[in-house]
């Protein structure tokens, strides 16, 4: 699989990424209508930009179904993650997020027969480790809330997995096509569900909806789905822990939270786990020379 452009492409998503918890909240909505103009507004952008650069080919049937199941993982995705923000926190949420990446190794393995390249498991265990430590989750005194955006949050993580699998599928097609009619699928089926006037919302919320719906969406799966097209889903794995180091940076700035300095040593191991996949450092035992 050729990975040129592909790291870079990740990271930049991937940081987009980590700012969207704070402006699903800034808007005030409902899950539900977060994820109707998500879709709406990233459908129109991406198939616009698809329009304007060309490159549209005709889907095969089969190519329909991996689209769908996209679709489907996708928007169910979105709908468990934003809820979990409400119900828990962005910080706790991203933590449980972050499971993603065993879920996509593990389905990886048994779907596609993709073997995951062993010596960067310890890296992922230790960028999970750093993710816990940097969001210093109690669970002493545990709430029904928290205990369902915890689940929320883990349904998202193999969902995420599920759409990241169905993607690598679609490698003929171009990932603004692709994103862009798993969005319509979603417009489709959320509309008659919602209930809510455009009339009704204020500057903050239109504000914050363009820029999830332009910049979270249109932007960022642009860039993702082409990520996905080019790397190993160990390295996508790897790289998605640069999504929870930026949300806690935003929590930091946006919502004044004040962290420890065992959450700065945690957000110091997502980096150096990072860093070390993508060098390719590999962890292997020392070996005792026999006596001569």
């Amino acid at each position: 699989m050729d990975n040129k452009g592909g790291v870079w492409r990740m990271a930049l998503a991937m940081s987009l990424s980590g700012t969207i918890g704070a402006f699903v909240l800034l808007s005030g909505q409902t899950p539900q209508t977060v994820v109707l103009y998500r879709c709406l507004l990233g459908a129109a952008a991406l198939l616009g930009w698809l329009a304007w650069r060309g490159g549209w080919k005709r889907p095969t049937l089969a190519a329909l179904g991996w689209i769908a199941l996209g679709a489907a993982s996708l928007i169910l995705n979105w709908l468990c993650l934003f809820s979990a923000y409400r119900l828990s926190s962005i910080s706790i949420a991203t933590v449980v997020y972050q499971t993603q990446p065993f879920f996509l190794l593990l389905l990886a393995a048994l779907l596609q027969r993709e073997l995951p390249a062993w010596h960067k498991l310890p890296w992922l265990a230790l960028a999970f480790v750093g993710v816990a430590l940097s969001t210093g989750i109690d669970l002493h005194g545990a709430h029904g809330d928290l205990l369902s955006g915890v689940l929320l949050a883990l349904a998202a993580a193999l969902l995420y997995a599920l759409t990241t699998l169905a993607t690598r599928k679609l490698s003929g097609y171009a990932p603004a096509q692709i994103a862009g009619l798993q969005l319509l699928m979603g417009v489709v089926v959320l509309a008659p569900m919602a209930e809510v006037s455009p009339v009704r919302l204020d500057t903050a919320a239109w504000a914050s909806l363009l820029i999830i719906g332009l910049v979270h969406t249109g932007v960022v799966y642009e860039l993702m789905y082409a990520a996905f097209q080019r790397l190993r889903a160990d390295t996508i794995a790897s790289m998605s822990f640069i999504y929870p180091l930026v949300a806690i940076a935003v929590d930091l700035a946006v919502f004044h939270t004040r962290l420890t300095p065992l959450q700065c040593v945690g957000m110091a191991m997502i980096l150096a786990s990072v860093v070390a996949n993508q060098r390719g450092v590999t962890v292997a035992p020392r070996t005792i020379s026999s006596p001569r």
